[in-house]
């Protein structure tokens, strides 16, 4: 992988109408890898599964870890879902979905390689 691959890809540059704005469009709710960025439209957050967040493993490699913003507060999202997360490989960090916005900007300015799923703001 070249360097600018490390860090290339979408960015989430703000928010706007209440949704994330990245690139040109904004998404109310979102999954990101570092090749693309994706309209979601997750589940309420204590019935999310694995199944929900399916696109995200087919980055290749896997990415380092799951983001995972929560909504506009912090929730502890599921256990089943958290083991079946980690049961691939991945670690998650769980966080309000503003800070998540936040830390996926510095994560991929560092050049690391991961996926978010964001609930709406």
């Amino acid at each position: 992988m070249d360097k600018n691959q490390l860090t290339d890809g979408p960015i989430i540059s703000g928010f706007s109408g209440g949704g994330f704005k990245v690139d040109d469009g904004v998404y109310r709710a979102l999954l990101i890898t570092p090749q693309r960025a994706d309209g979601w439209s997750p589940p309420p957050i204590a019935a999310l599964g694995a199944d929900d967040v399916a696109p995200l493993f087919a980055l290749d490699p896997l990415p380092e870890f799951l983001l995972l913003g929560t909504g506009p507060l912090l929730v502890r999202p599921p256990l089943p879902f958290v083991r079946a997360i980690e049961a691939r490989g991945l670690g998650i960090e769980a966080m309000d979905s503003r800070a998540a916005a936040r830390a996926w900007a510095v994560l991929r300015g560092e050049g690391r390689w991961i996926a978010a799923a964001l609930y709406p703001l």
